[in-house]
Formats: C-alpha cells, structure tokens, sequence
C-alpha cells in the first residue's frame, strides 16, 4: 500500500455504519473515490467522498446529489450506476457501481489512436448510456474520456453526472461552466447554454480523438482553445489518419457543427447513424476485454501508479466503403449553392491541386500505405511470402503456445489490418507449441498441494479413485502424465519434465487401513465398514489370540492396496485345539509314557523309585487328567505306578 493510503485517516472507517473504507483508488478535484465494502449487501462498491474543504459548499453539496439523482433515474446497461447517497457527519458521499479497469482516457495515452473497430466498439456503447440520458431529459454537460469507463469484464460505461442538468434548465453561468474545455461546445462558450446538442459536440471532439489520437484545438491557455471552438470548424480526422473511412469523417463533421441546429439532435439519432455505419463497413460492435488488473470509478479518474492499467485486446480490421452519406450529400449541396465566382480560375485551381495531391497521395499520403495481410495459422515461409507481395519485409520471432500448433504463426507486430508504409518490418510470432515445465518431487505431498502445481504448470489435474497406503489421508502417492501425442504415461511422483498442456492423473492414500488384529469378531467388523470395507470371516485355532478376536487380515488377492467398497476377509482364533487323553491304566510305565508323548502330552510322575525299576514290573494304576478328557496338546499328564501283580 502506498504512504498515501497508510495516512488517509478514511481507510479503515466505517461510513454511515454500513460501508467499511478499504483502499483509496482516485483522486479528483472535487472529492476522493475509495473502494469499499458494503456490510448490509456484502459486495464491493466505490465510494465517492466530496472533499472536506467543499463540504459547506452548498452548489458543490448540490451537484453531489443532482449526481445521484441524475444517475438513479437511468437504467441502461452502459451508464454507472449510482446505488446510494448520504452525509455522515463531515462526509458527503455517493456509492456507486465498482469497475475494475481502465479509462478511455488511459486507452488513449496508451495506445495514442485507436483503430476503426475499437473505436467504433467504444462510440456505440457510449452513445447507447447517452441516449438513455437524452431520453431521460438529462444533459450530461461534461462528457470525455475521463468520463468513459473499460471494464475488464467487457463493460462500457458512461459516468460521472456531477454536471447534469435537466434539458429545461439549459443555462450555464458562473460555477456551472465547469466542463473541460477541450470538449466544450460554441454555444456553451458564446451563450452559455446547454442541450443534448452541446453533449453531441463533445461526443463529436471525443471521436476526432479516437480516431487521430490528437485533440483538434490546442493553444497555451484555455481561452485559445475556447475561442477556436467558437470560431474554427473542426477538421476531418482522415487529415490526421488517412485510414479513418469517409463515412466516420462525416459523422465526426456532422456532430461537431458549430450551430447546434446542424448537429443530430440528440445521442439516439447520431447512435442511429453510428449504427448505419456500423452495417456500411461490415464492423460490429465488440467486447473491450482487459489483460490485466485495474480499477476505474465513477467519477471518471483513474487510481494512482500502484495499480496495474487495463489495455483492451485487438479487434479485426474493418471493410471500408465507398457510399456517401445523406449528411455528406446535404453539405455538398449546401456547399454548391454558396459557390459564386470565376469557374475557370476554380478550374485551374482544382486542376493545379488534384496534380499536387496525386503526387501527394502516391508520395507520403495514403497510397504509399500498405495494409498488413493475416497470416495467422501459416507457416513462417508463407507469412513471409505474402508479407512479400505487400512489398512488406518479415522477422521471425518464437513464443510458446498451448493454442496454436508449433511452426504456426500466432500474431503479426504491427496486427492485421494497420496499414503501414512500404517495405516496414513486420515481426512474425511463430508458436514453438507448449513449453516445458520441471515438476518437483510430488509423492507424500497433499492433493491440493499437487492440484495447484500441476495447475500453475498448465497441466490438466484428474483424480483417480483413492486407496488405503502406509501413507497419511490426503498424501499423493503416484503421479502418472500423459503428454500430447505419447501414448504411454510419465511416472512423475518423484519429479519429472514434460510439455504444457499435458493431463496428470492423481493416486491419492485414504491411510492406512485400520488395524483390527485383537479386536472381537463385532468390533474388527464395525471398524472395518466405517471406512467402507466388506468383511467376510473364517476361523482357525490358536494358542496365542483368545477365543473370538482377530488373528489377523488376510492378503488381497493378487496383491496391491485395498480400495473402498472391496471385500476383506478376517481369521478368528477358535482358541487352542484340544485332544482326547488317551487311557494308559494298566500299561507299563515305558509303554504308558510313550502312548501319551505320541498323542503330544508331556508326563510326569515316574520318579524313584519307578524310573530305575524294571518296566516289565510296573504297571499305571492312575493317571491325571483323566483318560478321555480333551487338554490342549503339551499338558501335563502325571500317572502313578505301582508293582504289577
């Protein structure tokens, strides 16, 4: 933020206990825009605050809210709209529309001229909120560049009404003279009064300026240029720019007659014309798209250095036509009835400059000009075989592009259509197709993390359907892209360099899968299930997990992760598997000990003096556990022995 902003005791205020002060964007003459953020409706707005020094100022107060009102009262699409007015203790303040972009004015310093389409884009839009505004009975008395406003979005909008009048109270005196010279019509500066006519004037001057990128009147002080409005007519453009069409000569002459009388009468009737024209060259209006951030505001000023300007894209070059307008015909005829005299010295004389301008025309006018051809989409020899046979010369520049093929031409500097001298160097941007880009490492990083790169990369992000890994919840765990034309994808997890305009497929982890080993067959089976996995079950014994808990998860069948929706199976311990004792009374003491160590039981009991006496002696005569009970394999058997009778 600038140091401006920082000191402005307004940013941060809350006005009217409904606008909160963000940022200052423009400074006037007459008060101070600000973009705001209105707390009732949650949206942006500009906020145009009177200055303090004119707050006791009643015609400056009034022109605040004749501004309000004026606006208010029109509902067309390509007038600013003004939503609200008020006073908060020392602050007067209007809230209106908020459009980021440019002004015509900037376009203009930009851009100096503007070509035909542009142009004629631009009056036709202007003229459509001016005519809402005639039609209203509202003279807007100040209109100018500064007052013509470029959205980004395409938008074009008239403001600024701090000077409107209604058309019945068409007197200018004192403070009222207040609009900017430049555009101030003859009876404004002669009689001091206004009508729609006088708004025609100015739209008149307004055009010139587009059209030549220069105003027709200067001088060093004010009064000079007054005094020329008053007295001079203004020239046609095609002076300035010999590829402005004769039928936006005549417009221009036509709206800028010194007598208002001779002017269109209003915006509809000159839109009407402009509209004629429009159908006459084969030129519709078009959308003014911007190319990067800015603000403009209502009161036609633009926002200071610290915000970036708006420039609006190229148009087609239009098809000029040869027809004569009625206006044309009109001033001719006119012209003929006033023309007395010697015929034979007029003669000589037309004959004498008809010779001067042929070789004027063929020398350094129009017709050592040539037209830049569109070679879009061709190769960089043929763009510079027919920029040859426009006696034009070529030099081949490359640029990445994800739209255009490689070895296809993208653009022409200067554009199609710019009609240029002889033998001028045109810069042929040819595509060298999509650039390429080196990727990081991706694995374990977060989806969104990965989305955003791949994104920032100009590449196309899918997601394939998640797994359960070792991996977190969320971490990427391949990265497979597929560029243009290749038929196998990149693996590209651990980083990798491919082309923009590729198409990136994401493997994403759902976690690991619970560990349900030692829970019952019920809980293992509701844990499972939570994170959308099918359970089946079978059962095996065991000596080591208690009866009915889990033993263990069995492998997926062919390998690989578990996948939402799959079927897992659980092993349940049965407990330790138990067998018979088998029944050794009876036996002797070696044969007894043997049969219960093959059925897998331990003995005990042959202690002295049993263990040294002579087997064929001994006989069991009791034994525990008892014969037929089921123990675990391993138990103990303890027998006694006793003399055999």
């Amino acid at each position: 933020m600038s140091t401006g902003q920082q000191t402005d005791p307004l940013i941060g205020r809350l006005v009217d206990s409904r606008y909160r002060v963000r940022a200052r964007i423009a400074r006037g003459g007459m008060a101070t825009v600000y973009v705001a953020t209105d707390l009732r409706l949650e949206r942006r707005v500009a906020l145009k605050v009177m200055h303090g020094h004119l707050s006791d100022d009643t015609v400056f107060q009034s022109r605040f809210i004749q501004e309000a009102r004026a606006a208010a009262r029109l509902a067309d699409p390509h007038v600013v709209n003004v939503f609200d007015q008020g006073q908060d203790d020392d602050l007067a303040y209007l809230v209106m529309e908020y459009l980021p972009g440019i002004t015509l004015r900037e376009l203009l310093r930009e851009q100096r001229r503007l070509s035909i389409p542009q142009t004629i884009t631009i009056m036709d839009a202007v003229l459509s909120g001016l005519s809402a505004a005639h039609r209203a009975g509202i003279v807007h008395r100040d209109v100018k560049p500064e007052n013509v406003l470029l959205a980004e979005d395409g938008r074009i909008k008239i403001g600024d009404f701090g000077l409107a009048r209604a058309t019945s109270a068409n007197t200018a005196t004192g403070q009222m003279l207040l609009g900017t010279i430049a555009y101030l019509a003859p009876e404004l500066v002669t009689r001091g009064t206004a009508d729609a006519r006088s708004d025609i004037y100015a739209l008149g001057i307004m055009l010139y300026e587009m059209l030549t990128g220069e105003q027709p009147y200067k001088g060093e002080q004010p009064m000079q240029i007054a005094y020329q409005h008053a007295t001079d007519s203004v020239p046609r453009p095609s002076v300035r720019n010999p590829g402005v069409p004769e039928q936006l000569d005549e417009l221009v002459l036509w709206a800028t007659e010194r007598q208002p009388d001779e002017r269109p009468v209003d915006a509809r009737e000159m839109l009407d014309r402009l509209r004629d024209i429009e159908k006459e060259l084969g030129i519709h209006p078009q959308v003014v798209r911007s190319t990067a951030v800015g603000v403009t505001t209502g009161d036609g000023t633009a926002p200071s250095g610290e915000l970036t300007k708006v420039l609006p894209g190229s148009f087609t070059a239009p098809v000029v036509t040869t027809d004569v307008d009625n206006a044309t015909k009109l001033r001719r005829r006119a012209h003929r009835r006033s023309v007395t005299g010697a015929w034979l010295l007029v003669l000589v004389l037309l004959l004498a400059a008809a010779g001067a301008g042929t070789g004027w025309w063929f020398g350094s006018g129009p017709g050592a000009l040539v037209s830049v051809p569109d070679v879009r989409g061709k190769s960089f020899d043929e763009a510079a075989a027919e920029l040859r046979s426009h006696e034009l010369t070529s030099v081949q520049e490359g640029r990445n592009s994800l739209e255009v093929a490689e070895g296809e031409t993208i653009r022409t500097d200067p554009e199609p259509g710019t009609r240029v001298e002889k033998q001028t160097r045109v810069t042929v941007v040819v595509s060298l197709g999509p650039a390429e880009v080196t990727l990081p490492t991706l694995e374990n990083k977060t989806v969104e993390t990965v989305t955003q790169l791949l994104r920032d990369a100009q590449i196309d992000v899918a997601l394939s359907n998640p797994y359960f890994t070792s991996f977190d919840e969320d971490r990427v765990v391949r990265v497979f892209i597929t560029q243009a034309g290749v038929a196998d994808p990149i693996p590209c997890a651990q980083g990798c360099t491919v082309l923009q305009g590729s198409s990136a497929e994401i493997r994403y982890s759902l976690g690991p899968v619970p560990d349900v080993v030692g829970d019952t067959e019920a809980a293992a089976t509701s844990t499972l299930k939570k994170v959308d996995l099918k359970v089946t079950t079978t059962q095996e014994y065991s000596t080591s997990v208690e009866k009915g808990r889990v033993i263990r998860m069995q492998e997926r069948e062919g390998g690989g992760s578990w996948r939402p929706g799959e079927r897992v199976t659980l092993v349940i311990s049965r407990g330790p598997q138990l067998f018979e004792v088998p029944d050794v009374r009876g036996m002797t003491r070696d044969r007894a000990v043997q049969t219960l160590t093959d059925a897998g039981f331990e003995v005990s009991g042959v202690v002295f003096p049993w263990n040294i006496a002579q087997n064929d002696l001994t006989e069991v005569v009791s034994q525990s556990p008892d014969a037929k009970t089921l123990q675990q394999r391993g138990t103990t058997i303890t027998i006694s022995i006793d003399v055999r009778r």
